[in-house]
């Protein structure tokens, strides 16, 4: 990913973890940047088993938000979910972020009874 510094350096103003580069190139197709001609604004980061989408990261300079800039890039993701045969779409809000769960549901994404379940794995195990 040519904007991967550009990326790190969104994902840390808007507080988030930064993503190796290793895990945007299974799908590069399916990871997203707003690039502004002066800077990144945005980065969206999805995958697709087969099955069902998944929507891993989005971020927008916080500088950056309220223009429209997180819909612009959703929007272009489920468009690109569409072209590859993807009948649905999952993410995972954190319970403390309302404001996220607001974004989300504003465009159609309701919240599940699901029980997420996690387990890390060490790569020696």
């Amino acid at each position: 990913m040519k904007d991967y510094d550009a990326a790190c350096a969104v994902w840390t103003a808007a507080g988030r973890e930064i993503v190796p580069l290793a895990e945007l190139t299974y799908r590069p197709s399916l990871v997203l940047v707003a690039d502004d001609g002066d800077s990144l604004a945005g980065v969206v980061m999805g995958t697709f088993d087969g099955r069902r989408g998944m929507i891993l990261r989005l971020a927008v300079h916080p500088a950056r938000r309220r223009q429209g800039i997180a819909r612009g890039l959703v929007g272009e993701l489920e468009t690109r979910f569409r072209a590859i045969g993807c009948p649905r779409v999952n993410l995972l809000v954190m319970p403390d972020n309302d404001a996220g769960l607001r974004f989300w549901q504003e465009l159609g994404y309701l919240p599940a009874p699901d029980v997420l379940c996690t387990k890390p794995l060490s790569p020696s195990q």
